[in-house]
């Protein structure tokens, strides 16, 4: 019996541990044209790049003719002046368009430095998403209003706990 109970502790702790190393599951499908737009910071893992921002965090994506996608990313400072970066994102996986590479560095028009962006949650009518990378070091819900109902705000939650994140680890972006 205490062999059973061994081996039961060790299958289980063998299987957290792989869910813990497993990479967040991306959405099936994304519709370029309708996730380009406007998206408010809902909260964000904080991170090095966003430590000077205090609110009115956005994120503005528009298609380019050469199948990259223009980001713009804003937010108020302490000082209270806005901050921008402009960047570039690329499609990685060209099947669902949910895994997003992403780069605010450009040197003699090459980009450097890119960065994971996957899609991991979108409402029905892309009106938040879920964006993540597969270490989980960085995460963001977006919505296209400044506020989320509480119901989908849970829903984001429960996203990001399905693919091994911590909302607690989350803090929420003012917007004005």
């Amino acid at each position: 019996m205490k062999s059973i109970m061994i081996i039961f502790l060790i299958l289980s702790i063998n299987i957290m541990a792989q869910n813990e190393k497993a990479e967040p599951v991306t959405v099936n499908h994304v519709d370029l044209k309708r996730y380009t737009g406007l998206w408010y910071e809902i909260s964000k893992i904080p991170n090095r790049f966003q430590k000077n921002c205090t609110g009115n965090t956005t994120a503005s994506y528009s298609l380019n003719d050469n199948g990259t996608i223009k980001v713009v990313n804003s937010c108020r400072e302490e000082d209270s002046e806005m901050d921008t970066a402009e960047g570039i994102a690329k499609v990685v996986d060209k099947k669902t368009n949910s895994k997003l590479e992403v780069s605010f560095v450009s040197i003699l028009g090459i980009n450097l430095f890119w960065g994971d962006y996957w899609i991991i949650g979108l409402g029905d009518d892309y009106d938040y998403a879920v964006i993540g990378t597969p270490n989980r070091k960085y995460g963001w819900i977006l919505s296209r209003t400044k506020q989320l109902t509480e119901e989908k705000l849970n829903e984001a939650y429960s996203i990001l706990r399905k693919n091994g994140y911590n909302p607690n680890d989350f803090i929420m972006t003012p917007q004005d």
